[in-house]
């Protein structure tokens, strides 16, 4: 009677499938994303404060400001110390591990910029079919921006500043502040997983869009820049729920920059 031959052993996993498969664990961490986000923070307020009037102010950081003065709480550093606050208590609520590869931090960016220049390739994509042209929709309003003095020789690093702050304060406000509270309540709802998911996408989307044309610097309303916005904000709002707030911050950033520089 032949012996039965036994399956032959499972393949292991290539070394470079496992360092993939860390990275995109570690990268989607809350704690991955404060390390990532901290010095882009640094950089923008403390960029702001060293150009004074030539600076750049984004939108987002400041409506979340003129909400914590009506809150009595107006304190300059409050906002970028409540960012990071958020940040962690969200890695206290997750319970996760206090340790993090440099390494990450360096895919991070690099996934970031990968990112960036896709959705560059999308907005040339729409402005092609919209008009014949190989453009994107302008930076300024993709970041919200409030000029506080754009002459002079600091106005490059002005704008440059003021789009690492659209990544971080625009991400905080529409994505993490925001997607959250609209999942939860359409789980209230008894909205189903994937579909509370689809609507705090799409809803905080059309949100995003439209608080480009609210307020004294805010645009006329155009079809294509809303529409190309509205794409933008599915995008970020899906790469915050799928890889996390740092890298989401991150891609918003770099594509204002790269729209502005390319």
């Amino acid at each position: 009677m032949a012996a039965k031959s036994s399956p032959p052993p499972a393949a292991s996993p290539s070394p470079l499938r496992l360092a993939l498969e860390d990275y995109w664990r570690q990268s989607r961490r809350p704690l991955a994303s404060l390390a990532f986000v901290v010095p882009l923070l640094v950089l923008y307020e403390g960029g702001v404060l060293l150009l004074g009037p030539q600076a750049v102010r984004n939108g987002a950081d400041v409506w979340l400001r003129q909400l914590l003065d009506l809150a009595g709480m107006s304190q300059y550093f409050l906002l970028p110390v409540l960012t990071i606050g958020l940040l962690l208590a969200w890695h206290h609520v997750a319970r996760d591990r206090w340790q993090l590869s440099v390494g990450v931090l360096y895919g991070m960016l690099i996934e970031c910029a990968a990112l960036g220049l896709l959705l560059v390739g999308i907005a040339r994509f729409e402005g092609l079919v919209a008009h014949g042209m190989l453009v994107a929709p302008t930076d300024q309003g993709t970041t919200l921006a409030v000029a506080w003095g754009l002459a002079g020789r600091g106005a490059f690093v002005g704008r440059m500043l003021g789009f690492v702050g659209a990544g971080v304060y625009e991400e905080m406000l529409f994505r993490l502040l925001l997607l959250p509270p609209v999942a939860i309540f359409a789980k209230q709802l008894g909205a189903q997983p994937h579909l509370r998911t689809v609507a705090a996408v799409v809803l905080t989307s059309v949100v995003f869009a439209l608080a480009h044309y609210v307020g004294p610097y805010g645009e006329p309303f155009d079809a294509f820049t809303f529409g190309f916005r509205l794409t933008a904000g599915a995008i970020f709002a899906v790469i915050f729920v799928c890889r996390g707030f740092g890298i989401a911050a991150g891609t918003h950033a770099l594509y204002d920059i790269f729209v502005s520089v390319l």
